[in-house]
């Protein structure tokens, strides 16, 4: 089985991102159950805005794309500003084309509690990766996560949804 993590962090590799650190949480649960888990950060590929597949010369999409439809299960992880995710977020989400309800349409399936976060309030303080506040919930909820994700891509695995019948 096979998961893709998207990070949307603004921050471009190798600078420390303490959404790839809370993700990593879920990458860790997954990996410990056989899961192969590949990471990238979108920031670092050239992703124009848009909706199509292919958007011409130096699009990198195709391939991040590709990596989405070749695995079982997709990780999206952002940070948020004032409780939105990053303009990186957007930018892919456009280039999926749809958030949550919509990706339903084109065949992900969305378990419930597939999520986790890390927020010790609004305004400047502390990163994630400088205090060990509110960890401890972040991994509950994070290997929780990893937990459904894991378990709905098994089932579908095992009893894949039956294709449209054909005209």
């Amino acid at each position: 089985m096979k998961a893709l993590l998207i990070n949307c962090t603004l921050k471009a590799s190798p600078e420390k991102s303490n959404t790839e650190a809370l993700a990593e949480v879920v990458a860790d649960a997954l990996r410990e159950e056989g899961v192969d888990v590949a990471s990238m950060r979108a920031v670092d590929h050239s992703i124009p805005p848009g909706v199509e597949s292919e958007m011409g010369e130096g699009d990198e999409w195709p391939g991040i794309r590709s990596q989405i439809l070749d695995s079982e299960i997709l990780v999206f992880a952002t940070p948020t500003w004032l409780g939105r995710p990053s303009s990186i977020a957007q930018r892919v989400l456009e280039r999926m084309d749809e958030v949550s309800g919509a990706l339903a349409d084109i065949g992900f399936t969305i378990p419930g509690q597939a999520w986790t976060y890390w927020n010790k309030g609004p305004g400047p303080g502390e990163d994630y990766s400088e205090t060990e506040e509110g960890h401890e919930w972040s991994h509950s909820t994070g290997r929780a996560a990893a937990a459904n994700l894991l378990a709905v891509a098994r089932a579908l695995e095992a009893k894949p949804i039956p294709a449209p019948p054909s005209e």
